[in-house]
Formats: C-alpha cells, sequence, structure tokens
C-alpha cells in the first residue's frame, strides 16, 4: 500500500507543479487588456452588417442581444451615477434616454439607416457602443 500511496502523492505534486508553471506561463503570455479599449472586432460597421442582414438569423439575434446589452448597459450607468452623484435635473435629462415604449427593432432600424450615412472606414473605427448610443440619443434624447 505505501507505494501506490506514494506514487499518488508523487502525481499529485507533479499536477500540482504542472498547473503553477502552467498558471505562471498564462500570466506572463498574456498581455493585460488596456483600460478603456474596447474590442476591435465589436465595431460599428460589424454591428451594422449583422443588423442589416435580416436573412440571417444568427445575424439578427446577435444584434438584437448587442443592442440590447448596449443600452441597457448605459441605462445601468446612468442610474448608478444618479445614485452616486448629484446632477442637476437639466444635466440628468441629458444623459438620459426616453425609451417608453419603444421596441428593440426601431432602435435597431434607426441605427442601421444612421450607419448608412456614415464613411465604412469610419465605422470600422468606431466602437460599436458609441455608434449605437450615438444614434439612440439623437432619435431618442430626453431633453
Amino acid at each position: 500500500m505505501k507505494p501506490a500511496r506514494s506514487m499518488a502523492r508523487a502525481s499529485l505534486v507533479a499536477g500540482a507543479a504542472f498547473a503553477v508553471t502552467f498558471a505562471a506561463q498564462a500570466q506572463t503570455t498574456a498581455p493585460a487588456p488596456t483600460p478603456g479599449a474596447s474590442d476591435p472586432t465589436f465595431s460599428a460597421y460589424t454591428l451594422a452588417q449583422q443588423c442589416a442582414d435580416k436573412s440571417d438569423n444568427a445575424a439578427l439575434a446577435q444584434c438584437l442581444g448587442a443592442v440590447r446589452g448596449i443600452v441597457r448597459g448605459y441605462q445601468y450607468g446612468v442610474l448608478f451615477l444618479s445614485q452616486r452623484m448629484s446632477l442637476p435635473e437639466a444635466e440628468t435629462r441629458r444623459v438620459s434616454l426616453c425609451l417608453m415604449d419603444t421596441k428593440v427593432s426601431s432602435i435597431i432600424d434607426d441605427f442601421v439607416a444612421d450607419a448608412k450615412q456614415v464613411n465604412e472606414d469610419d465605422l470600422k473605427r468606431t466602437p460599436a457602443e458609441v455608434a449605437v448610443l450615438g444614434s439612440v440619443h439623437a432619435h431618442h434624447a430626453c431633453s
């Protein structure tokens, strides 16, 4: 029994050593993301292409999820800030979105129409979040 225990213990020690080495290499080889950086593959161009492809259900589902996530994330951010600091009413209204009874599909249609008016190269350099929120603010601002 002792040889089996010592082999099992040796295997565990070797496995733990491998895991520690692997974790250390993973931490040193993977560059840390730049604070505030966005995913370059998630550009306004990419999202507009997905949202415009009405025949591809998978693309439309990704578009819907992305737009809904961007808008909700922004709204939660505004709510979070309003709970942490006092903003004048005009400033709160300026950054808020008035989306009562607004369908996500109409937000998507507005975004696609707005994106068609912008140069493709500019869309490729613009983060999707910025373009979607710009479009939503243009069409659904509370001021």
